[in-house]
C-alpha cells in the first residue's frame, strides 16, 4: 500500500498499522532556491554547491546539492506520512551514488522490511531516484513507530524569503559589460574605503581612475590598506576643497568623465561643480539611490535623498525628470513613479499631496516625460498591490514603483537607512543634472556599493558619450 500526503490533513501509521512490504513515497525537484535554504540553515556553504565557476572544475562539473539535502527527503517522509506524526528517530544508514543537480525530480521511496514488538521498532529500505530512474542515494532507517492515531491539520510553513546580494551585485555589473571604462576623478580618496572603493572599480573594468588629493597622504593610506597604486595616475593637490576644484576643472574641460566622492563633504564637491557654469544642463541637480530590496521584485529607485533638503515644485519636476532618464538608461523602458506622501489622498493640510497631484498633471501636459506618475501615494501602497487593492486604489502604479519619490531630504534619507539597516537592502547612489555623473557614496559604504555605485556612473557616462561625443583623455 502506497501513502501520499493530504492537501489539508496530516494523520500517522501507527504500528499496528504497519504491515511488511507496506510503503510510502514523496516527488521533490531540486531548484536553486533549495539549495540555497539548505546551506543557509546547515550553515553548508561548500562553493561546490552554491558557486557554478568554481563547481564547473569539480569532479562533478556543475553545481550539486548537498548530499543530506537527499537525506533530508527521506527525513520528511517518515516525519510526515508514514509512519508519520510520532515517529521517532533511532538509526539512518546512507549511501550515496550519484549527484543531484538543480531540475533533478526525486522520487523518495521508503518501504517496511521488519518490525519488533519489544520496541515498537520499525525497519525501512530506503530508496531515492532521479527522473531517469537512476538511484542517487539509498540505505536503511531504523525508527520507533507511533503507537497513537493522529489526525490533525497540516501545518502551514513558514515562508522563506531567499536575498543573494553577490547574485544580485553581479547582474547589475553585467549591465556594464562591454562598455568601455570612463575616466574618472576620484576626489580626495584618503581614508582606506575611498581609496580602496575605487581602486576595485578599477579592478572590474568600470573606470580609468585619477586620484586627486595630498599624494604622500594618499600613498600612506595605499601602503597601510595593502592597496597597490602601481601605474594609477595622481594630481597632488593641497586639501580637500582644492581637490574638488580640480577635479571640476578637469570635468568642465572633457578631462574626465566622471567624479568620484572620496573622503570629504558631499557639499564640497557639489558646490566646486555649481562653481563651473560649463558644467550646469539648466536642470537641478539631485541624487538617486539605486537599491536590491530581498522583498521587493525589482530594482527601487529612491529620490531625492541627499541633495536638496526641501525641493520646490519646480525643483521637484526636475528631481523626477532626472531619475526617469536615468531609470531608462538601467533599461527600464517606461519607468513607474510613485510620489510619495503620508496619505494617499490630496489634503490641503499636506502640502507634499498637492505637489504630487499638481506633478501628476505636469506628466499629463508633457512636462515631465518618458514615465508613468501617480501620486500622492503612501508607501504601502507605492510597494504593496494588495495594500492598494484593500484600499481600492486603481494606479498603474501602486504596488509596481520603479521610482520612489519622497517630499524632502529628511523623510527619504530616513527611508534608504531603513531600507538598508532594516531590510538588508543593497545599496548604490549618482547625482544627476550636471554635465558629468557624479558617484556619491558615503562613508559607511561598503566595497559593493562603492563599485555599484561606480557602475551606475560608467552607465551614464557612457550614455551621455553616446548622444553627445565628447574628447577621450
Amino acid at each position: 500500500m502506497n501513502f501520499s500526503p493530504h492537501t489539508d490533513l496530516i494523520e500517522n501509521v501507527t504500528f499496528d498499522e504497519i504491515t511488511l512490504g507496506q510503503s510510502a513515497r514523496l516527488l521533490r525537484t531540486l531548484t536553486v532556491a533549495d539549495i540555497q535554504a539548505f546551506a543557509a540553515v546547515s550553515g553548508d556553504t561548500n562553493p561546490a554547491h552554491l558557486n557554478a565557476e568554481y563547481a564547473n572544475d569539480t569532479l562533478f562539473h556543475g553545481v550539486i546539492a548537498h548530499g543530506m539535502w537527499g537525506g533530508a527527503l527521506i527525513s520528511a517522509l517518515l516525519g510526515t506520512q508514514f509512519p508519520g506524526p510520532g515517529t521517532i528517530y533511532q538509526e539512518q544508514v546512507l549511501h550515496f551514488v550519484q549527484p543531484v543537480r538543480v531540475g533533478d525530480t526525486l522520487t523518495v521511496m521508503v518501504k517496511v522490511v521488519s518490525k519488533s514488538d519489544l520496541h515498537k521498532s520499525v525497519e525501512l529500505d530506503c530508496q531515492v531516484l532521479n527522473q531517469k530512474g537512476v538511484r542517487v542515494l539509498y540505505g536503511t532507517a531504523r525508527v520507533l513507530a507511533p503507537t497513537k492515531k493522529v489526525r490533525l491539520p497540516r501545518v502551514n510553513l513558514p515562508q522563506i524569503q531567499l536575498h543573494d546580494p553577490q547574485a544580485r551585485f553581479n547582474e547589475l555589473l553585467a549591465l556594464g559589460k562591454g562598455m568601455p571604462a570612463v575616466r574618472c576623478a576620484v576626489v580626495h580618496p584618503c581614508d582606506e574605503g575611498s581609496l580602496s572603493g575605487a581602486m576595485d572599480s578599477a579592478s572590474h573594468g568600470l573606470i580609468v581612475p585619477v586620484l586627486i588629493g595630498p599624494e604622500l597622504r594618499i600613498r600612506r593610506v595605499a601602503e597601510q590598506a595593502g592597496i597597490d597604486l602601481g601605474g594609477v595616475e595622481i594630481i597632488s593637490v593641497p586639501h580637500s576643497h582644492a581637490g574638488a576644484d580640480k577635479a571640476a576643472e578637469m570635468a568642465a574641460k572633457g578631462e574626465v568623465e566622471v567624479l568620484m566622492k572620496g573622503g570629504l563633504h558631499t557639499d564640497e564637491l557639489i558646490h566646486a561643480v555649481l562653481a563651473r557654469p560649463e558644467l550646469r544642463t539648466g536642470r537641478r541637480m539631485s541624487h538617486v539611490f539605486r537599491f536590491d530590496i530581498p522583498l521587493y521584485p525589482k530594482p527601487l529607485l529612491i529620490t531625492d535623498a541627499a541633495l536638496n533638503i526641501r525641493p520646490t515644485l519646480p525643483e521637484k519636476m526636475d528631481i523626477i525628470q532626472n531619475a526617469i532618464d536615468f531609470a531608462r538608461i538601467m533599461g527600464v523602458a517606461i519607468p513607474k513613479v510613485a510620489i510619495l506622501s503620508a496619505v494617499e489622498t490630496v489634503s490641503p493640510n499636506i502640502p507634499s499631496t498637492l505637489d504630487a497631484a499638481a506633478l501628476c498633471k505636469m506628466a499629463d501636459r508633457g512636462q515631465i516625460t518618458g514615465g508613468i506618475l501617480d501620486g500622492p501615494l503612501a508607501f504601502d501602497n507605492a510597494i504593496s498591490a494588495h495594500a492598494a487593492q484593500i484600499k481600492n486604489i486603481d494606479s498603474p502604479v501602486a504596488g509596481q514603483a520603479d521610482i520612489m519619490a519622497v517630499p524632502d531630504l529628511e523623510s527619504g534619507n530616513m527611508l534608504a537607512k531603513q531600507l538598508e539597516y532594516l531590510a538588508g537592502a543593497s545599496g548604490s547612489g549618482l547625482v544627476l543634472g550636471a554635465r558629468v555623473p557624479i558617484a556619491l557614496t558615503s562613508r559607511a559604504d561598503g566595497p559593493m556599493n562603492r563599485v555599484a555605485s561606480a557602475l551606475l556612473a560608467q552607465l551614464a557616462a557612457n550614455n551621455a558619450r553616446r548622444n553627445q561625443p565628447r574628447q577621450v583623455w
